[in-house]
């Protein structure tokens, strides 16, 4: 089996295809992992490093653009001294940004997961090399003019780059190059977070589209590699270092938390509405999408005057939100002002992240909570809601709640975290069909499946879904034998392949029924010719232990869709033949599993004659009630 079409190596076919079902493991990695494995390491590695410098970058851009000095020292933009003049600076950003997406790369612009889930899906995993430098240069100008963006996204975006371009010097598969590609990416928001954990749920929930160790084994130990490397060129500490909370805040704390998870979810339906519905609008502009951020930049302006904490990533404010009781100034600030020029500025194509932004949004969701919901200690409100934002918005629960936990390092959140997440998760699936990360591929024409569960046709034999009942000829047939055999075969029943057999009823070759129409078209030619004139001999063949995804990858390989079914221990003794259409009865038996509803247990005689003597009773009751009412309304019109 090696047609290009087949991702996995020869090896593993070999290994897979000769073994029986009593033999099949759980997994079908094989040790090509280990070499994907010290790949992913090293890129991991070189994620933390990029990590650091997209991170000096922002604060490089921050300090000339606000400060008119060239330093790399973090600080936040909302301390500046423009005045006024502070209404050019994102605009001048928003230019330069939109410039370098239309004559370097449109691919730049965006928040990143969205671009690096449309590498995986329809390029192969193939990511341009000068997206490694174009990305984290715009999105560093972007956030250092003041963009309410986070940098993880780019990160997330540049490491999975960096990632997929060191793929692509190797010879690898597709597979293999995703792997990579994510192994990067989790290794950027790693480095950036140090959540590890967080890092490798989110690249399980939104990047790799599966869960198998072919592939969690490498990104994990890129992310582990990141993560080691974190503690040498950033601060080891946590990100937001808060609490520590009570271990049980009780059944009025849990009621709180499904509140606030409710509430979480319906601001992250707003703020996914408002995404698209901004970039909606600038569609409709009569200008060059080039233009656009220029244009997101005026609204930026107007919102960093008004509310100067609203620019930047603004990290030192959710430290503010999580460790202080903040004043109400800037809960509404962040709310009304932060929430809407992220909208605009993120619609306007620009290039930033969402994480941050939601995990700001949703602190200050929490301390308007916090007013009225019982006290549980400083910060523990806000960090219940920027879990849930964060895991209601991605539609990401696992990621939500470990990168909450991860930022904090108390496990003490755990409970409260799962519950305000989960009501927040259920609330955006119920009520909206994609998240924000999603729509965007949505909206380019393709569907993405955020659902993940066993194929039936791993679990399936070849045995259970084969057709039995068929007619095998025998190869000294002749034309003038078949001619009287099967006429009304060939015209009534829908057997396309008939399996040919020796003397012995031994499986020899096979015939296609377009065969076997020719040679009985001419039987008047040739009325002794032989069917073993047209017998394709040593066909390809399944075993009856083989599972159906094996049989699914035989036909998409080799073109044939029908394939003779034979005994494994018995290689010639025919057993049936196995058809795309016999497939379907595996999605037959699976769409029966998950739309029959029937109730297994009934009720018990005993209680069944209760049940029913009870409502004979309470019927009998009924009626000597209504007869009693008919008399006392006669006696009343009698006036007796």
């Amino acid at each position: 089996m090696t047609n290009g079409t087949v991702a996995e190596p020869t090896g593993f076919w070999t290994r897979f295809e000769n073994s029986s079902a009593a033999e099949l493991g759980d997994f079908t990695t094989t040790r090509r992992v280990i070499r994907i494995s010290l790949l992913a390491v090293l890129i991991g590695i070189a994620s933390s490093g990029i990590a650091w410098a997209l991170l000096r970058l922002i604060a490089f851009f921050t300090n000339l653009f606000f400060y008119q000095r060239f330093s790399f020292e973090n600080i936040s933009p909302a301390g500046n001294t423009l005045g006024w003049m502070i209404l050019f600076v994102p605009v001048i950003g928003g230019l330069i940004v939109g410039l370098m997406a239309r004559y370097g790369s449109d691919r730049i612009r965006g928040h990143g997961m969205p671009e690096a889930i449309e590498s995986i899906l329809l390029n192969g995993s193939r990511v341009q090399p000068r997206l490694a430098i174009l990305k984290p240069l715009s999105s560093a100008i972007a956030i250092g003019s003041g963009g309410p963006f986070g940098a993880e996204g780019p990160i997330i975006m540049t490491g999975g780059a960096f990632g997929s371009m060191i793929a692509q010097f190797f010879k690898l598969t597709s597979s293999e190059r995703k792997t990579l590609l994510c192994a990067g990416a989790a290794a950027g928001m790693a480095a950036t977070f140090g959540a590890p954990i967080a890092s490798i749920l989110l690249a399980v929930e939104l990047l790799l589209f599966e869960w198998k160790p072919r592939s969690l084994i490498p990104v994990s130990l890129a992310v582990a590699a990141a993560t080691t490397a974190r503690h040498y060129i950033l601060d080891p500490a946590p990100l937001f270092p808060s609490g520590p909370f009570p271990a049980f805040v009780g059944l009025d704390g849990l009621l709180g938390c499904v509140l606030a998870g409710l509430l979480a979810g319906v601001m992250s339906l707003i703020l996914t509405k408002g995404v698209y519905a901004s970039e909606d609008a600038f569609a409709k502009l009569p200008i060059h999408w080039m233009w656009w951020p220029a244009i997101g930049g005026i609204f930026i302006s107007i919102g960093g005057l008004i509310f100067p904490q609203a620019l930047g990533v603004g990290y030192d404010v959710i430290r503010q939100l999580l460790q202080t009781d903040a004043p109400l100034k800037i809960l509404v600030g962040v709310l009304l002002v932060k929430s809407l020029i992220w909208i605009i500025a993120l619609g306007s194509g620009t290039s930033g992240g969402v994480l941050a932004p939601l995990l700001m949004m949703g602190c200050a969701l929490g301390g308007v909570l916090g007013g009225f919901l019982p006290s549980e200690g400083i910060g523990f409100w806000p960090l219940v809601c920027m879990g849930a934002i964060l895991g209601g918005t991605i539609s990401s629960p696992f990621t939500g709640i470990v990168f909450a936990l991860e930022l904090t390092h108390d496990i003490n959140m755990l409970l409260p975290l799962i519950i305000a997440v989960t009501i927040a998760y259920a609330f955006n699936v119920l009520i909206l069909e994609r998240s924000i990360l999603t729509e965007k591929i949505a909206r380019r024409g393709y569907h993405l499946s955020r659902e993940y569960s066993l194929d039936p046709l791993e679990i399936t034999f070849a045995r259970e879904v084969m057709r039995t009942d068929i007619d095998a000829l025998r190869e000294d047939r002749t034309n003038k034998e078949l001619e009287e055999m099967i006429p009304s075969d060939l015209s009534k029943r829908v057997q396309h392949m008939y399996p040919v057999v020796d003397a012995d009823d031994h499986l020899v070759g096979v015939v296609t029924r377009r065969d076997l129409r020719g040679a009985i078209q001419h039987v008047k030619e040739d009325p002794n010719g032989k069917l073993s004139a047209i017998t394709r001999y040593n066909p390809e063949v399944i075993y009856d232990d083989e599972p159906l995804r094996l049989v699914v990858e035989k036909m998409a390989a080799s073109g044939i869709t029908r394939f003779p079914v034979v005994d494994r221990d018995d290689p010639r003794r025919l057993l049936g033949t196995v058809s795309l259409n016999n497939l379907l009865s595996a999605r037959v038996i699976h769409l029966e599993a998950e739309t029959r509803r029937e109730q297994v247990l009934q009720i018990p005689p005993v209680l069944a004659m209760a049940k029913a003597r009870a409502t004979r009773e309470k019927e009998k009751a009924a009626e000597q009630g209504g007869s009693q009412e008919n008399t006392e309304e006669t006696a009343e019109e009698t006036g007796q």
